[in-house]
This record gives structure tokens, C-alpha cells and sequence, in this order.
């Protein structure tokens, strides 16, 4: 499986588009619609849907066009299904309203064309935050709850830092330390050096 990474909007929210086969899926486009189209029409990549890691307005500020673009749908956590259209729930202020997704996550494997991973949920940094994990690729996609060296922000609407160091401890350091982790922003890392680096939540 290919990785594209691109770092989108003022925050340089990373986009990821998964890509194997010509299929696609696309991780959190949150701004700059044209880049992430540019970039899959430019590998002749055929999108299967878009998931989000959770709704703040930085990864879903292109989802509407990139969307309707491609016609696939969108898969968003439960917990916030509506936040992704009600700008005082996604940080957006007077942010442009979004559709709410097609499709509700929860844990479980899911397989989507060519694609197969596992979502976990692993709230803290806010409370739908969920993470895909690609075991066969030894690929976890964090979103905003694990960085290099870095956690989400907790000082957010339904953060909870205690759910964050839950959601590390319990769930993605019980990984194995060679999973190389994709996070919201930043560059990568692995489960193995946030266990033993990570200020914020050692393991």
C-alpha cells in the first residue's frame, strides 16, 4: 500500500491518500481540495471514500468537494456525526457548513474495495476520535490524539485528557513497537519511539 502525504490549509493538517491497485482512499482532506484532486488524478487513481479521523474543521474543510467530485462517500465516528456540519462543535467559528458522512464508524474491521483495517476509537483529543490501523502494512493513521512526540490538544469542547491517555495506553501502545504511526500533523513515527520518548504519555 502507498502513502501520499499532504500537509494541507494554514495548520498543514496532513492529508493521506492510500492508494494500491488504482483504488484509493483518502484520510482527512482538510483544506486545498484541488491538491488532493490534482494528486489522484495525476496517479489515475480511482477514490473508494473519504474517512475522517474526526471532525474538527481543519480535516473536514475539503470533504464536501472532494466529495461530490469523486461521488464516494464520507465515514465519520458516531459521537460526531453532526459536529461535522455545526461549526461551534468543529472549532470552525463561521465555517462553511459540511454534510453530515454517509456512514457511521465504529470498532471494527471494515473492508472498503481493496482495503482492509481495523478502526479503533480513541477519543480524547475529542470525543469521535477514531484511528485506522492497517495491520498487513504495519500502518496506523492516529489523527489528531498521537504525534511525534506529541499529543492532541485537550483545552477543546469535550476533550478529556484522562480519555487520551487511555486511549495511548490501552489501545495503540498495545501495538507493536515497529507500526509506523501517521499522525494529524508532523511527520511520522513509530509505536515503539512515542512508548519510550513521548513526554507527554510515556507507556
Amino acid at each position: 500500500m502507498n502513502v501520499q502525504t499532504l500537509p494541507l490549509g494554514p495548520l498543514q493538517t496532513n492529508c493521506y491518500i492510500l492508494y494500491k491497485n488504482n483504488e484509493a482512499l483518502i484520510i482527512d482532506p482538510g483544506n486545498e481540495a484541488h491538491r488532493v484532486i490534482e494528486f489522484i488524478e495525476s496517479q489515475s487513481l480511482i477514490p473508494q471514500a473519504i474517512l475522517l479521523t474526526h471532525a474538527h474543521y481543519d480535516h473536514v474543510g475539503a470533504v464536501d468537494e472532494v466529495r461530490k467530485h469523486y461521488q464516494i462517500d464520507v465515514y465519520l465516528h458516531e459521537a460526531e456525526a453532526k459536529w461535522i456540519s455545526d461549526p461551534p462543535y468543529n472549532s470552525s467559528g463561521l465555517f462553511k457548513h459540511t454534510e453530515e458522512p454517509e456512514h457511521i464508524l465504529t470498532e471494527s474491521d471494515l473492508t472498503i474495495g481493496d482495503f482492509t483495517f481495523t478502526v479503533i476509537h480513541t477519543p480524547g483529543h475529542s470525543p469521535g476520535s477514531v484511528s485506522f490501523i492497517f495491520h498487513n502494512d504495519k500502518k496506523i493513521f492516529s489523527g489528531d490524539v498521537l504525534f511525534k512526540y506529541g499529543v492532541g490538544r485537550t483545552d477543546l469542547y469535550q476533550s478529556s485528557p484522562q480519555a487520551l491517555v487511555h486511549s495511548l495506553r490501552e489501545k495503540l501502545y498495545k501495538l507493536p513497537d515497529d507500526f509506523i504511526v501517521y499522525p494529524g500533523h508532523g511527520t511520522t513515527t513509530s509505536i515503539g519511539e512515542e512508548k519510550l520518548n513521548n513526554p507527554y504519555v510515556p507507556a
